[in-house]
């Protein structure tokens, strides 16, 4: 096993063995239930799917209630799968934090970023606006600029950074440290940022 699916609770500290405070955020990784085992002999590759959440059991599809009646799961928020799972398990059984992760391990993290509606070139992407600059500049601080190409080719280029709606995207972050494991909570303390708002449901993997 790879990695597992959980929830970012927030952020907060912890001092080391040195005595430095290190910023981290907290993240809720399971119990997560194996809701399908695939192998080479019926799917032509080996991995494991796992479920993790609880919803409505209205708001989940006949197809979804079916799949997950052989693993004694009614209802679910997210499913994923994991390749190259070194753990042995079977559909039903459960998978926790410290099955997975220890401490020190080098993990990335999987989410959707926070949504940050219309906005500017400045904020969208880093541009540095006209600011005061000469040529008679009035009220164009974070302004985008020229965007055309003169008489050629006579249009606006594909792909030119310009306003538009920012964040919602799925992000993955590299590189975070873990620093804590808490296995009677599930809970895991990785050094540095994750992407998504409290409560967004993120993918731990090695």
């Amino acid at each position: 096993m790879n990695g597992l699916i959980g929830r970012k609770i927030g952020m907060t500290s912890v001092f080391n063995a040195e005595g430095k405070n290190i910023p981290c955020t907290v993240v809720e990784l399971g119990p997560n239930v194996v809701s399908q085992v695939k192998t080479e002999d019926s799917d032509g590759y080996n991995a494991l799917q796992l479920a993790y959440g609880e919803r409505k059991a209205k708001r989940m599809t006949a197809p979804l209630k079916g799949h997950l009646k052989n693993a004694g799961v009614e209802s679910v928020q997210r499913i994923a799968e994991f390749r190259n799972c070194k753990l042995e398990k079977q559909i039903g059984d459960k998978v926790n934090v410290d099955e997975v992760f220890a401490e020190g391990d080098v993990v990335s993290a999987i989410g959707v970023s926070k949504g940050k509606g219309f906005q500017g070139v400045v904020k969208r992407h880093g541009f540095g606006g006209v600011g005061q600059a000469t040529h008679g500049q009035h009220n164009r601080m974070r302004a985008p600029g020229a965007i055309g190409a003169c008489a050629t080719p006579s249009k606006v280029y594909k792909g030119t950074r310009m306003a538009g709606r920012t964040g919602g995207n799925r992000v993955k972050t590299r590189n975070l440290k873990v620093v804590k494991i808490l296995p009677e909570k599930n809970l895991l303390l990785v050094k540095g940022s994750v992407p998504g708002h409290k409560g967004a449901i993120v993918i731990i993997e090695k």
